[in-house]
């Protein structure tokens, strides 16, 4: 007696409702980061001669994190309307 230990992950779809809550959150997302994106390329760039060199630091850093999770927020985006099968833009 053969036993198949192979994992078949297409016999189990993930429900719609998965994908409804990480549209979501993708979309929150999507907005605060865009935000954050715009709050620090001021305070890095309009606004450095404002602040001390820490806080520049702070906000040039910050800059690359939002941007990170722009992106990141973003390819959820477009996993979830995918997996709703609605177009992806």
């Amino acid at each position: 007696m053969l036993v198949s230990t192979a994992n078949n992950y297409n016999e189990i779809p993930p429900s719609s409702d998965f994908y409804t809550t990480l549209l979501t959150y993708a979309n929150r997302a999507l907005v605060i980061s865009t935000l954050l994106m715009i709050m620090t390329i001021l305070l890095s760039y309009p606004f450095a001669d404002l602040l001390s060199m820490q806080l520049q630091i702070v906000a040039h850093i910050s800059t690359i994190i939002a941007a990170t999770v722009l992106k990141i927020s973003y390819v959820l985006r477009c996993v979830s309307l995918n997996g709703l099968g609605k177009e992806v833009r």
